[in-house]
């Protein structure tokens, strides 16, 4: 079905992203840090107006049932939609950090590997949304990516592990977003679907998408332990433990892309910390000899 999406459009929305993003820097790069800000933030506010506004076109529209489930906040990308615009104005690093990685991967991630539209049955009855799903992903890309590069914000690679750590914050948010709404009866409990991995699986909470799919991809990371029943009715069943088996994925996968990231931008830093600590231990062996 992938392959099938490598078309025209595929690659038209991929250009009109980067060159959007491009645009935008070059005519902002020599604007006030006022100006600067006032139109990130208001990137920002406009993707969170549009994730409630989208009720009111199709699929959303004509059924109720998604409508009422999909105007809450129950993905990576559309939590990020819903707390980027306060984060904007946090003055914590690792909250501006998170913003960044996460942003900069789910979004070219999403671009990429564009589910939603790949997903449509009707294309040409949800262009709509189409443009409103492309707008969104590329917001938390090139929101983040811009502010690093205006220098609203610096990015350090010691703190990498601010990504995963926030990717797992993040994914009890929409945890508690669906506990949320499964309690106030907006979409179905899952106690009759214990062991279905695919029944309102926001963000692989509560498992995998097995057999196939990426989800198959990160459980082999998975240490067999979060993936059975310990105890109980059903001890010994195959059951992943819902959020507890992303974790190792998570740290194992969006490190060493966050760290990548970071050496776009602060590969200096990592430079003189490793010279520092050559002269240090040199300086040891040195006195160890004498």
């Amino acid at each position: 079905m992938f392959i099938a999406m490598l078309n025209g459009w595929y690659f038209f929305w991929l250009i009109l992203s980067a060159g959007a993003i491009t645009g935008l820097y070059f005519l902002l790069r020599n604007k006030t840090a006022f100006t600067q800000k006032a139109v990130l933030f208001g990137l920002l506010a406009l993707g969170l107006a549009l994730h409630f506004l989208k009720v009111y076109i199709p699929p959303y529209s004509v059924d109720e049932a998604r409508m009422l489930r999909d105007s809450w906040f129950v993905n990576i990308c559309g939590a990020n939609i819903a707390l980027f615009p306060f984060f904007f104005f946090s003055k914590n690093e690792k909250i501006k950090d998170y913003m960044f990685y996460i942003g900069v991967i789910s979004g070219l991630i999403a671009l990429f590997y564009p589910q939603e539209p790949i997903a449509k049955v009707d294309q040409s009855a949800e262009q709509l949304d189409i443009i409103r799903f492309y707008y969104h992903h590329w917001m938390v890309l090139a929101v983040p990516l811009l502010m690093v590069l205006f220098g609203h914000h610096k990015l350090s690679y010691k703190r990498i592990l601010v990504a995963p750590t926030g990717l797992l914050l993040l994914m009890l948010f929409i945890m508690l977003n669906q506990i949320f709404q499964a309690e106030l009866g907006f979409i179905p409990l899952r106690d009759s679907n214990f062991f279905d991995v695919n029944f309102k699986n926001t963000s692989y909470i509560w498992g995998p998408d097995l057999p196939d799919g990426i989800g198959k991809f990160l459980a082999t990371f998975t240490p067999d332990f979060f993936k059975t029943v310990p105890v109980g009715e059903f001890a010994g069943q195959e059951k992943y433990w819902p959020w507890f088996w992303i974790i190792v994925p998570a740290y194992v996968l969006v490190t060493p892309m966050a760290f990548g990231l970071s050496m776009i931008f602060d590969a200096k830093s990592l430079k003189t910390d490793c010279k520092n600590l050559k002269a240090r231990f040199s300086k040891k062996d040195k006195t160890v000899v004498n």
